[in-house]
């Protein structure tokens, strides 16, 4: 176990790197626990790093270890390549196995939220429960198959970046400061972990750093989020609890969010999903005191132990 140092205010952590195929994948220890404490194992979404789920740990600190990995493709697992969810699934089991889990709650955030479910889905035995983050029920069709011009749609400056090179960490951070939702986030309490979080994923040298999401992951990750039939029915299947979380914003700050109460009631979800709205953007969900508590409590809640009662959330369920 070695530890990573990033800017901002994200504080020291542990990073574990753990044989997958291909290589080794960088598993983030946001939170400690005592030894009999439960375990999360949270995944980010389609460009992201292990890194947006430092608020969440900060919360949980003490009470539940917290593993984030940078999934394959992304940040310090850059080197290693996905040909869809199928491989993530894969590495979680391993996360699992590696850290001598024969158990844990699995969290998702977008992408990370469908790997989840069928990660669940496919190995029932290995998940405790779920925490979804506007992710993992089949989004809407977007009245189009052609994966990137979906993610332009959704995620806009997100995707351009990852054909994009940048003069240094100031000019990334720029680039990010134009985003409709990043840029109000990046000036708020929470800008010093969505810093650290951003930079993160940023490689190179001066004059010619790069993102370190692969767009052939991205690509190959979001086509399944579009068509797979394993991956949309997983949610369907789940053999656990289940608490989905969805946000009243958009990616891009749009005032009507992935999801809407009319979309989850016609998913028809079974009984035993809890359902909550939380108020903010995509982003925000992960970074914003309230949600974050909620988030957090959810994660307490679903592994057994008292929860803070301070997340601010309303049901739709």
């Amino acid at each position: 176990m070695t530890s990573h140092e990033t800017g901002g205010t994200v504080p020291q952590q542990l990073t574990e790197r753990v044989p997958v195929a291909g290589g080794d994948l960088a598993v983030h220890v946001l939170a400690q626990a005592p030894a009999d404490a439960p375990t999360v194992v949270a995944l980010h979404s389609i460009s992201s790093n292990g890194l947006v789920w430092v608020p969440v740990g900060r919360a949980l600190a003490g009470r539940v270890t917290l593993l984030a990995p940078d999934m394959r493709g992304r940040a310090e697992s850059a080197s290693l390549r996905s040909t869809g969810l199928a491989d993530h699934v894969a590495d979680t089991v391993r996360v699992l196995d590696h850290f001598g889990l024969e158990s844990a709650v699995l969290a998702g955030h977008a992408m990370g939220g469908f790997a989840a479910v069928l990660t669940a889905a496919t190995h029932p035995e290995r998940v405790g429960s779920v925490v979804l983050v506007d992710g993992g029920l089949a989004f809407p069709s977007p009245g189009t198959f052609d994966v990137d011009e979906v993610l332009h749609s959704i995620i806009g400056p997100a995707m351009d970046r990852l054909s994009m090179t940048f003069d240094d960490q100031a000019a990334y951070l720029r680039h990010w400061a134009a985003h409709p939702a990043m840029g109000p986030l990046l000036e708020s309490p929470a800008g010093g972990d969505l810093a650290a979080y951003l930079l993160h994923d940023l490689a190179g040298v001066a004059g010619q750093m790069r993102s370190t999401s692969s767009l052939e992951c991205v690509r190959a990750d979001w086509a399944d989020l579009m068509s797979d039939p394993a991956t949309l029915s997983a949610i369907h299947t789940l053999q656990c609890r289940a608490h989905l979380f969805w946000a009243s914003r958009g990616p891009l700050g749009q005032p009507r969010g992935l999801y809407s109460p009319e979309h989850i009631a016609e998913a028809r979800l079974p009984d035993d999903i809890e359902v909550t709205r939380l108020a903010g953007d995509h982003y925000g969900v992960l970074l914003e005191p309230a949600a974050v508590a909620a988030v957090a409590d959810a994660f307490a809640g679903l592994a057994g132990i008292p929860t803070s009662g301070q997340g601010i959330h309303s049901s739709v369920k």
